[in-house]
């Protein structure tokens, strides 16, 4: 039986609570529990972090509680991706300590190396079959999948036979799709999927889930195909840092160029209030060009302080850029036929 959410804010309170006294020999002055874990304010001013649920994105959380508090050190504890998590905080001034919980030990957490380079499929055969059906072909940790305006309708499958094309937005409508349609030719079941998918995600168009499921990748297509909007000259989808579980999960998209002024630039873009935005943009850096500028891209209305405070905390400069709230409505070069 599951939990009543109060009773596991209150779990996860009462948790931190004990940890900090029992490692950092501090008393809590301010206690929250919440859904993914709690915060809680300390007597010498630093706060503490418990990470229970969501834990690679832990540290924008963690950041903004320090950002409200009188000091600027952290104390992240958590059960899992203190690796990564400890990659994060060295990208950020001021103390920040990643714990990892042990069974009833605590230890520091040894940062992660980023990502390292996964080769995708050799299948130009099915990558030229979604180009010529007007897809856009991207590659993520050696996952290929074809995409309108950011949405993924097909994707590169390997398998015992081979490798081969499923269509469908996401896996349970690729394998839907596969036993309903499984008889039609590949570039028509490709174009039967990305015309309602077109429909839904154009100039006008009404509220439906195919035009709010990945609102980060849409925008990140916008801007590829208007570059200048964020002073590049050329943009490409790149990689996030970390591997996107699933296609609902709302990550934020990377993706990489050059800039006006002729400089190698990582653009991350999100939609939607995002408080670990700014240390997942800076570990994309890190993956792709840690020498590279970094531009944040927002719609104006979340667009909030706390981004910028966040930003002021980088080792390395970043720039939030607020982008017109009416972005759904740019119009995209035609696809190619």
């Amino acid at each position: 039986m599951a939990l009543d959410p109060e009773r596991r804010r209150q779990l996860h309170a009462m948790k931190l609570s004990s940890i900090v006294s029992a490692h950092l020999e501090l008393s809590v002055e301010e206690l929250l529990g919440t859904d993914d874990g709690a915060s809680a304010k300390l007597s010498d001013g630093s706060v503490a972090v418990l990470a229970e649920e969501r834990h690679h994105r832990a540290l924008g959380g963690a950041l903004a509680s320090s950002a409200r508090s009188s000091g600027n050190e952290v104390h992240l504890f958590t059960t899992d991706a203190g690796d990564v998590l400890a990659r994060r905080a060295s990208l950020f001034s001021g103390p920040i300590t990643v714990w990892e919980i042990e069974k009833d030990r605590t230890i520091k957490a040894t940062p992660a190396q980023p990502l390292a380079e996964t080769k995708a499929l050799g299948a130009p055969e099915l990558i030229a079959t979604l180009e010529e059906s007007g897809l856009e072909v991207v590659s993520e940790h050696g996952v290929i999948v074809g995409e309108v305006e950011g949405l993924e309708v097909a994707r590169i499958i390997s398998g015992d036979n081979g490798d081969r094309i499923d269509v469908g937005v996401g896996a349970h409508d690729r394998e839907a799709f596969g036993l309903l349609h499984g008889d039609l030719p590949t570039a028509l079941a490709i174009e039967q999927v990305a015309n309602v998918v077109r429909s839904h995600r154009v100039p006008g168009a009404e509220p439906h889930p195919l035009n709010r499921l990945g609102a980060e990748r849409w925008l990140r297509a916008h801007l590829i195909s208007h570059p200048e909007k964020v002073g590049m000259k050329v943009l490409k989808a790149a990689a996030p840092p970390v591997e996107r579980t699933n296609l609902k999960e709302a990550v934020p998209a990377v993706a990489k160029g050059v800039s006006l002024d002729g400089r190698d630039t990582v653009v991350v873009s999100a939609v939607g209030i995002d408080l670990d935005l700014v240390p997942f943009a800076a570990d994309a850096r890190l993956l792709h060009n840690p020498e590279a500028e970094l531009k944040i891209t927002v719609p104006q209305r979340d667009g909030h302080q706390i981004l910028e405070d966040l930003v002021d905390r980088l080792v390395d400069p970043a720039e939030i850029i607020r982008i017109e709230d009416g972005w759904r409505e740019w119009m995209s070069p035609p696809s190619v036929p």
